[in-house]
């Protein structure tokens, strides 16, 4: 059976070095992976999304996720998860970061920051988890991990053994911010 993940954010906050790991992890036990970055205006603050699909059986056609497939959606940021929703499967499970970050027409005053995001996914029954990603990576040493602190969210929401994940994070992450980046995932994953 085909699964599909969608990791959103906005550009700076590591989801492509978390689509690393994810792809690492899932290669790590064998199953057919295929992975797509779409990079929009990352390196301005913009939408970055990556698809991954993956089998355990079967080889993947296509990265791509359409609208209503995604069983997982993986959100850096409240908005991006809004942003993406329609691509939720009806079953699916939204696994969001609970910090805000102003995208450029807010920061410019053409529009303004919903706040009641989280509140919209509870009236459209859409199944989700919130956590302070943030105050995990800085418990965990750096606010930088705030990626890796939510690959352990996700990581507890997969059939991947917990070594495997440990062994993905050692070989993709640099060798220099590996002890950080296995607390901050220890913590996401335990929370």
């Amino acid at each position: 059976m085909t699964k599909s993940i969608m990791i959103v954010g906005v550009g700076g906050q590591g989801t492509l070095l978390a689509s690393r790991i994810l792809g690492h992890a899932i290669l790590s036990k064998g199953f057919d992976v295929k992975i797509s970055e779409v990079h929009g205006m990352s390196q301005r603050g913009g939408s970055v999304v990556t698809y991954v699909k993956y089998n355990t059986t079967e080889k993947v056609a296509s990265p791509i996720i359409c609208p209503g497939e995604a069983d997982i959606i993986l959100a850096f940021e409240r908005l991006e998860a809004a942003r993406y929703l329609e691509y939720l499967k009806p079953e699916g499970r939204i696994l969001v970061n609970s910090q805000k970050l102003n995208p450029i027409p807010v920061i410019t005053g053409q529009a303004e920051y919903p706040d009641d995001i989280l509140d919209k996914f509870k009236e459209l029954k859409v199944e989700y988890t919130a956590v302070d990603a943030l105050g995990i990576a800085n418990e965990a040493g750096s606010s930088k991990a705030v990626n890796v602190a939510l690959i352990g969210l996700l990581a507890k929401n997969m059939d991947i053994d917990y070594g495997t994940w440990i062994n993905s994070i050692r070989a993709c992450v640099p060798s220099r911010f590996v002890d950080i980046n296995l607390k901050a995932f220890e913590h996401g994953y335990n929370y």
